[in-house]
């Protein structure tokens, strides 16, 4: 590589690192909206969902959203509830975590390690990577099956304060 190659690749490098220490830090949820191309929009987890992500300087991420409507189990332990109670719990719950890569200005890579749902351990989740003001948006980059249709998702954070 040359000299010349090396700076060309200088300001790529330098909005990519400004978008990792922009990401850096706790981030509540405020909205997750999902919608189809002719205007379907659906708030998956409900009109006051609940939900933190966290980048550290180390290079990783997790995240953990819910509906805050979900109703407590009747076990007070998590391992005497019964398999439906589970189920209907994490029906309303997602979580996953891992190494995190900002890709380009405009996009970040979660590399899933460990997630409530298996199928993403292994899959790196692409996302959108927008601020706007004080909010974080992160959005699918392209349509994706959700909840039953070809859908964008969007969601919405704040930094914590």
């Amino acid at each position: 590589m040359t000299t010349q190659d090396q700076n060309a690749g200088a300001p790529a490098h330098e909005a990519c690192e400004e978008v990792r220490r922009k990401l850096l830090g706790t981030w509540q949820l405020v909205s997750y909206t999902a919608a189809t191309v002719d205007g379907d929009v659906i708030q998956p987890l409900g009109s006051d969902p609940f939900g933190l992500i966290v980048y550290t300087p180390e290079g990783y991420m997790a995240a953990q959203l819910g509906r805050s409507d979900r109703a407590p189990l009747p076990s007070a332990r998590l391992e005497d509830a019964a398999f439906d109670d589970l189920g209907r719990a994490a029906m309303g719950y997602i979580a996953y975590g891992g190494p995190f890569t900002v890709v380009d200005p405009a996009t970040v890579e979660h590399h899933v390690t460990t997630s409530l749902f298996p199928n993403w351990i292994g899959r790196p989740q692409v996302r959108a990577v927008t601020f706007d003001g004080p909010h974080l948006r992160l959005a699918v980059t392209t349509p994706t099956r959700l909840w039953g249709a070809e859908r964008t998702a969007e969601l919405t954070w704040i930094r914590a304060a």
